[in-house]
C-alpha cells in the first residue's frame, strides 16, 4: 500500500521553522495500529491522518506514541495540503475530529485561520506535584481539559525557565503551559509535553487554553502570540467566547509517498 506523506512546517514563514508536521492523506481508514506505527517511524510530534467523506475531511492526531485529541499545527498542516492540491479553488474546510466535534479552517492570501473550541479554565492553588518541574515559581496557575496553564510576571522569566521533565512527567495532565506577557506581542508562552517528554516548538492547541485568558486579562478579542521554543512561531488569535481563532502559515518540507 503506498500512501501519499507531506511534512510541514506549521506556524512560520520559513523552513525550519515553527512546528514539524507529517500529513497522510489516506482514501479510507487504515489499522489504528498501523497509523501509530507510522506516526512513531515519522518521529514528529504529530503526524495526521486525513480521510474525505463527502464534504467534510475526518481526521486523527498520532505523537509517536499515542493519539490525542486535538493538534493545531497539524491541523494547520493538513489544511496547507488539502488547499494546495485538493481544495485548490476553495478557501473553507471542515474538519471532523472524534473528541473535539467540527474544526473549520479557512484561507485567506497565504494564511490559515483556524476554528476551535476554547477551553474552559479554573483558578488553582500550585500544585505539590509541579513544585520542583521549573526552576521558577509561576505567580497563578490555572487547570484546563489538558494541561497546566502557569503564569508568569515577565517574557524573560519565560525565556530562562528550565524543565524537569522528570517531574512534569508526574503532572497527570498531558503538558504544562508556562506564559507571561510579551515584549513586542500580546502574550508569550512554552509548552513542556508531559508524554514525549520534550518542549513543543509551537502548540496551536495550547492557545484554546491562553486565548481566553490573556483575552480576558487584557480586556480585548485579538491578541498577538509568539511560542519562545528554539524553532519558534507567530500567531495571530481571537477570543470568541465559545470559540477561538488562531492563524498563522506554513511551508511545504517534503512530500513523497510511504510503504506499507
Amino acid at each position: 500500500m503506498k500512501i501519499k506523506l507531506y511534512h510541514i512546517d506549521a506556524f512560520t514563514d520559513f523552513l525550519f521553522k515553527g512546528n514539524p508536521a507529517a500529513v497522510c492523506i489516506l482514501d479510507s481508514w487504515i489499522d489504528e495500529n498501523k497509523m501509530q506505527l507510522i506516526a512513531m517511524e515519522n518521529n514528529l510530534s504529530e503526524t495526521a491522518f486525513v480521510v474525505k467523506e463527502k464534504n467534510i475531511y475526518h481526521i486523527r492526531w498520532f505523537t509517536p506514541i499515542s493519539e490525542v485529541d486535538l493538534c493545531g499545527h497539524a491541523t494547520l498542516a493538513s489544511s496547507f495540503v488539502i488547499f494546495k492540491y485538493l481544495e485548490i479553488e476553495n478557501n473553507l474546510i471542515t474538519f471532523q475530529s472524534i473528541n473535539r466535534g467540527k474544526l473549520t479552517v479557512y484561507k485567506k492570501g497565504s494564511y490559515y485561520t483556524l476554528d476551535f473550541p476554547s477551553d474552559n479554565i479554573s483558578n488553582i492553588k500550585f500544585p505539590k506535584l509541579l513544585t520542583n518541574s521549573l526552576n521558577i515559581e509561576p505567580i497563578s496557575v490555572f487547570e484546563g481539559k489538558d494541561d497546566f496553564l502557569l503564569i508568569f510576571d515577565n517574557q524573560k522569566e519565560i525565556e530562562s525557565l528550565e524543565a524537569n521533565y522528570n517531574q512534569i512527567n508526574k503532572c497527570g495532565k498531558r503538558g504544562i503551559i508556562v506564559s507571561s506577557p510579551g515584549n513586542k506581542v500580546d502574550f508569550v508562552s512554552r509548552f513542556f509535553d508531559a508524554q514525549v517528554l520534550e518542549e513543543d516548538p509551537v502548540t496551536g492547541s495550547a492557545h484554546t487554553t491562553l486565548i481566553p485568558f490573556w483575552s480576558k486579562k487584557l480586556k480585548k478579542s485579538k491578541l498577538t502570540a509568539k511560542q519562545l521554543s528554539k524553532r519558534g512561531g507567530f500567531l495571530r488569535c481571537e477570543y470568541l467566547g465559545d470559540r477561538v481563532r488562531i492563524t498563522g502559515n506554513a511551508i511545504e518540507y517534503m512530500k513523497g509517498e510511504i510503504n506499507i
